[in-house]
C-alpha cells in the first residue's frame, strides 16, 4: 500500500507564523507510520500578524473586515501549502487547522447533561474552501466544530494522534506541547485498556505571557526570549508565582481548555502590575512568568494525573526555551524531560503533523477526537471536506 502524501498546516496561539509539514502517512492507528518529508515555518506578513493579535486581544472589527481577514489568512495558508511542496512530489490532501481568533469553552451548571450543557465556541479563520480552490488539493478544515457540537471543548485534539505515534509498551508518558498555550496528552504504557486511560487538557499559559513580556520590555523590538536567555539572567519571585497559581483555571478539573481570552494581554498587564509592587527587574519578571508556565504544568500533572509519568516529551516552540526546560526538569525532579525529537518525531512540526493525520483519518472515516481529553459525549469524525481540483 502506497503512503498518502498530506500537508498539515497549523498556526497556534503564539501567532508567530504558519507551520507547514509535508508528510507521508500509511496505516490507520496502532500501525500508523509517518515520514516527515519537509517542514517549514512561514512568517505572517507583519500587518496581518498585527491584525490577528489585535482581534485575539479583543479588538472590534466589522463583518467586512472579518471577511477580508479570513481571506488573507486562507491566502497565506495556501501559499505555505504550495511552497512546502517545491522540490517534492505533490500532496493529495491538506489538513488545515487555520488560525484561532476566539475560543470559548463550554459552560456547565452542575452535572453535565443535555439540559445543562451550554456548547462551547471556537473560531478558526482561513477558509478551507479557498485553500482548496487556490491549491487544487482537497482540504479538510474546521476540525474543532464537530467535537464542540458533541459537547466537547474542541481541544486538545492532538492526544489521539500522540497515542499512536508516541506511546511506549512499558512507559507512561506526558506529551507536553508548549505553544502560546500549553497542552498535555497523558499516554499510559500500552497494556490492557490503555487507550481508555489516555487523558489530555490545556495546562495554561505556554509562551503567550512570555512573548507579551518581551514585546513590552523591548518596545516591540523583540517578539520572544530566544532560548530563555533573558529570563535565565533573572530570579523567579516565588510569592508571585504562588499568587498567580491561585487563578481558578489551574484548579478546574479536566477536561478543560483555554486561550488568549484568559491568558492574554489583560492577564499579562495584571502580572506586570503585581511585579511592579515588588520592583522586579525585566529579567526577574521574565523569570517569574517562565516559572508560572513551568509550575502550572507540574501542578497540573500532580493534581489531575492518576500517576506521574515516567518521561515527559516536549514539543512546540517552547520546547526550544532552554531555561523553561531546565525549570521543568528541576520541578519534576527525577522524571526525564526530553523533546519529541529525541524519540524521532519533530518537536517543531508535531502539531502540523497531527493535523495532517487528522485529515488523513477524516478521509478514511476514522474518528479523530478523544472524548476523555475534550469532554465530548462520543467519538466523531473531525473536519469539513472541501474538494476542488480545478486550481
Amino acid at each position: 500500500m502506497h503512503p498518502t502524501r498530506v500537508i498539515g498546516l497549523m498556526s497556534g496561539t503564539s501567532v508567530d507564523g504558519i507551520d507547514a509539514a509535508l508528510v507521508e502517512i500509511c496505516g490507520t492507528d496502532l500501525d500508523l507510520k509517518i515520514e516527515l518529508v519537509a517542514g517549514e515555518t512561514y512568517s505572517y506578513p507583519a500587518e496581518l500578524q498585527e491584525k490577528i493579535l489585535a482581534i485575539c486581544a479583543g479588538a472590534a472589527i466589522s463583518m467586512a473586515e472579518l471577511a477580508e481577514l479570513d481571506d488573507a489568512i486562507a491566502l497565506a495558508f495556501s501559499q505555505a501549502a504550495q511552497n512546502i511542496q517545491i522540490g517534492h512530489p505533490p500532496a493529495t490532501l491538506i489538513g488545515s487547522h487555520g488560525q484561532t481568533v476566539y475560543h470559548r469553552p463550554p459552560q456547565t451548571n452542575g452535572e453535565k447533561t443535555s439540559l445543562h450543557l451550554s456548547l462551547g465556541y471556537s473560531l478558526q479563520l482561513g477558509r478551507g474552501d479557498l485553500i482548496s480552490r487556490l491549491t487544487g488539493i482537497t482540504t479538510i478544515s474546521n476540525f474543532r466544530i464537530a467535537d464542540i457540537a458533541a459537547g466537547g471543548h474542541g481541544a486538545p485534539l492532538v492526544p489521539r494522534v500522540d497515542a499512536y505515534l508516541l506511546s511506549h509498551p512499558q512507559e507512561g508518558r506526558c506529551i507536553q506541547n508548549i505553544g502560546g498555550i500549553g497542552n498535555v496528552a497523558y499516554i499510559p504504557a500500552r497494556c490492557d485498556n490503555w487507550l481508555s486511560q489516555i487523558l489530555g487538557w490545556d495546562t495554561g499559559p505556554g509562551n503567550s505571557l512570555l512573548d507579551l513580556a518581551v514585546q513590552h520590555f523591548t518596545d516591540g523590538a523583540k517578539s520572544y526570549d530566544e532560548n530563555g536567555t533573558w529570563a535565565a539572567s533573572g530570579t523567579p519571585y516565588q510569592p508571585l508565582v504562588e499568587k498567580w497559581l491561585s487563578q481558578d483555571y489551574f484548579h478546574l478539573p479536566p477536561p478543560k481548555s483555554t486561550g488568549r481570552e484568559l491568558f492574554g494581554v489583560t492577564y499579562f498587564n495584571n502580572c506586570l502590575q503585581d511585579a511592579q509592587v515588588y520592583q522586579l527587574s525585566p529579567a526577574d519578571v521574565l523569570a517569574t512568568i517562565t516559572e508560572l508556565t513551568a509550575a502550572s504544568i507540574v501542578h497540573s500533572y500532580r493534581t489531575f494525573l492518576p500517576q506521574m509519568p515516567q518521561r515527559v516529551l516536549l514539543c512546540g516552540g517552547g520546547s526550544r526555551n532552554l531555561y523553561l526546560k531546565h525549570r521543568l526538569e528541576l520541578l519534576l525532579a527525577s522524571i526525564p524531560v526530553l523533546t519529541t525529537d529525541d524519540v524521532g518525531l519533530s518537536a517543531a512540526f508535531k502539531e502540523a503533523i497531527a493535523f495532517a493525520v487528522l485529515a488523513y483519518w477524516r478521509q478514511l472515516g476514522i474518528p479523530g477526537n478523544l472524548p476523555a481529553a475534550t469532554g465530548a459525549e462520543q467519538e466523531v469524525l473531525l473536519g469539513e471536506v472541501h474538494s476542488n481540483n480545478t486550481a
